[in-house]
């Protein structure tokens, strides 16, 4: 379905609802304080032909500046309200999927909040998370996912029925090649096709069913950040057992998660990453 064209005003708020809440606040005041000065400075009006010119560019400028000064702070207050919302739906989401914990949590849902819970599942894991919506010439991709340099781009399928095919995974493929994204995942709520996960091997895409999501979803903390190697492993009910005897980091003493290389000669084998990768870079070998 295409989408609607919108006026510029919405564009702002569309633009402050995706940031949080206290950086539309800090626009709206710095808009205000630019605009102001401009909208009540005077104008010297001369019939000199030479400074007529200047004087006419002067006064566009206080009259944009005159509606300028209160629209757009209202836009980005407006924005930050619905980034206030959007903030207490997807921890609501977060924490009625928790309570359930079962796949029906999942099905309940509408697409709209599949994907806002997707969402809130990587940001809680570190990442800063754009959501797109799947509208435009993107390849439907529904969220941008970013850590440091690296780009993550993300498909979700909030699919009741069918199972999510091959043609879904070559799609993000395709648009991974394009935008030189690091990697991607693809979401559903159900599962996938046998011929959709032989796909993605080798491909750094990475393929989320519903159980998995459910687990991402329990185990993620209710606030702070855990960290994630490039492409981490989802966890499924073998890594949740494991999660209590996790060493502690070999460099900082912090806690450690498991993860999957990705690359190398190590690809495929799992580790002990510190839970601040980046920032420290300690691994430890598990004990098969």
């Amino acid at each position: 379905m295409a989408r609607r064209k919108q006026s510029g005003f919405e564009d702002l708020i569309e633009v402050a609802s995706r940031l949080p809440w206290w950086a539309g606040v800090v626009l709206a005041a710095i808009a205000y304080l630019v605009l102001h000065p401009v909208a009540i400075r005077e104008i010297a009006v001369s019939g000199n032909l030479k400074t007529l010119g200047p004087s006419m560019v002067a006064q566009l400028f206080k009259t944009l500046a005159t509606f300028g000064q209160y629209l757009l702070p209202v836009a980005f207050l407006i924005g930050s309200v619905i980034s206030v919302f959007k903030r207490r739906k997807r921890n609501q989401l977060v924490e009625q999927t928790q309570a359930r914990g079962k796949q029906s949590a999942l099905l309940d849902m509408s697409w709209r909040e599949f994907e806002m819970l997707v969402g809130e599942a990587f940001r809680r894991r570190g990442f800063t998370v754009e959501e797109t919506g799947g509208n435009g010439p993107d390849g439907g991709i529904d969220l941008v996912l970013r850590k440091g340099r690296e780009i993550h781009l993300v498909q979700c399928k909030q699919w009741k029925a069918l199972k999510v095919g091959v043609d879904v995974v070559r799609q993000l493929y395709g648009v991974m090649a394009a935008k030189g994204a690091t990697g991607g995942f693809v979401v559903t709520s159900g599962q996938f096709s046998a011929d959709a996960k032989v796909f993605a091997e080798g491909q750094n895409i990475e393929l989320i069913e519903g159980k998995q999501l459910l687990a991402m979803i329990q185990t993620a903390k209710a606030s702070g950040v855990a960290a994630t190697a490039t492409m981490v492993q989802p966890m499924v009910k073998k890594d949740i057992e494991k999660v209590d005897s996790a060493p502690a980091c070999p460099r900082c003493g912090g806690s450690m998660v498991r993860r999957v290389a990705r690359q190398g000669s190590n690809a495929g084998n799992a580790f002990w990453g510190c839970s601040t990768y980046p920032k420290c870079r300690g691994v430890t070998a598990i004990d098969q």
